[in-house]
């Protein structure tokens, strides 16, 4: 029991009814805490690009493509790699990803087969950003998987540089695989690229032209057979790379050339047109635009 006097008068309160009394008061801070805690985490994005002649075990256009050869098979481990680059970017603290089919009609990867956490941009698109549509500044970081190296690359799996017509494509005298201009497109929105998984070509060849970039060679080129890691190991390279890699974000530059952009596209077969692009010669196009997504749709439409 607990007593309190007041003018003479005593008034007892019981032990249960103190507790009640004060229990009455913890809601309010108890919710208070909650409220802290509820705060909305600050916003990571991570965009994700994923091709299929980079992922591991493809080496020939069978398994990425057609009704022929291991298509369905790889189509499966698209996604898995793209999964594994999901986990490694939520683990980093990414608020929200976003996958982008990036090869061929860009309807590779089964809606069913990717991590639920994540948001799928699937199917062709008719704008200039191609395999880095649905990117914008609010972006923290870019991710490639299943990446390759460019036309007439040496010692690659799979090169080519957009389609089987392209021989090379530069803007302002710098060489560019698809991961350049893809690149190109994330600087514009001032969002680095963090990390690339492919083969051993493809990986080397984007570090040496964006520089410090972490990635995963899941395979290299021994004649015209690979010798690469199985799915499962590549897997969980892919995810710790992703992860360490968007953790240090801060260290990695958007890969931007100087405008104005002077595109020079030499294909297989010419004949097309755009309109300010002419033909300096034989299977060559020019081009110049100080808007690099303008270059870029002459580049879609004279490829």
């Amino acid at each position: 029991m607990f007593g309190l006097s007041i003018t003479g008068r005593t008034l007892r309160f019981s032990t249960l009814a103190l507790l009640a009394t004060l229990w009455t008061a913890l809601p309010a801070d108890s919710a208070l805490a909650q409220t802290a805690s509820r705060k909305p985490a600050t916003p990571l994005k991570v965009f994700i690009s994923v091709d299929m002649e980079g992922l591991a075990g493809v080496v020939t256009s069978g398994d990425v493509g057609g009704t022929n050869g291991d298509y369905q098979y790889f189509r499966k481990r698209a996604a898995e790699e793209a999964n594994a680059a999901i986990a490694g970017a939520l683990r980093a603290g990414a608020t929200e990803v976003v996958v982008r089919d990036s090869h061929g009609a860009k309807q590779n990867i089964l809606p069913t087969d990717l991590d639920r956490r994540a948001r799928l941009l699937r199917g062709a698109s008719t704008g200039p950003k191609n395999m880095m549509e649905g990117l914008d500044s609010s972006f923290a970081a870019v991710v490639f998987i299943g990446y390759h190296a460019s036309a007439g690359t040496p010692n690659a799996i799979l090169a080519h540089t957009s389609n089987g017509n392209v021989v090379d494509f530069a803007i302002n005298g710098v060489s560019l695989p698809e991961g350049g201009y893809n690149a190109l497109v994330a600087g514009l929105y001032n969002v680095p690229v963090v990390f690339v998984s492919g083969d051993r070509a493809a990986v080397d060849q984007l570090r040496g032209l964006l520089g410090t970039v972490d990635g995963v060679a899941v395979k290299q080129e021994i004649g015209t057979a690979i010798l690469g890691m199985s799915p499962a190991e590549a897997q969980d390279a892919i995810r710790l790379g992703v992860e360490r890699a968007v953790r240090a974000r801060a260290q990695y530059r958007p890969y931007r050339l100087a405008p104005p952009y002077n595109m020079v596209l030499k294909v297989k077969r010419d004949g097309k047109t755009f309109d300010g692009a002419v033909s300096a010669a034989a299977g060559e196009y020019r081009y110049t635009n100080t808007d690099l997504l303008k270059v870029l749709e002459a580049f879609n439409a004279l490829k």
